[in-house]
């Protein structure tokens, strides 16, 4: 899968640099199908191929994950070889989103999962 489209390309154009921005717009999600990485990508510098945002689930540490904003290259991405020969990809129904936003997204999500987990956990005593 072709992680940045010519459409995505334009946008991150559209948006430039959000570098000042407190609260920046989300553009585009890309995500392991083997596992929890996850790279939110608020800018994109079509000649160098390197994207800049924020990247979950990568880095593990001793307080569970370390997720950080920085450049991550969209080359080296593309070129990962997962098993079961899977690759990194887009997600293609992402929609753009203030970081903010996403965050208290995702904060919703897992406090969902861990009250059904919690829920499945009773049903099995």
């Amino acid at each position: 899968m072709k992680l940045i489209t010519k459409a995505l390309e334009k946008r991150f154009l559209q948006i430039g640099d959000q570098s000042e921005v407190e609260n920046p717009l989300i553009i585009a999600k890309f995500f392991s199908p083997v596992g929890g990485a996850t790279w939110y990508a608020s800018e994109y510098d079509p000649e160098t191929k390197i994207a800049f945002g924020y990247v979950k689930d990568l880095v593990p540490s001793e307080n569970g994950m370390f997720d950080e904003w920085g450049s991550f290259s969209i080359a080296e991405l593309e070129s990962i070889n997962l098993p079961f020969g899977l690759k990194i990809e887009r997600d293609i129904h992402f929609n753009e989103i203030t970081f903010n936003d996403l965050m208290q997204k995702n904060q919703r999500m897992s406090e969902l999962h861990k009250n059904k987990s919690s829920e499945q956990s009773l049903e099995r005593e």
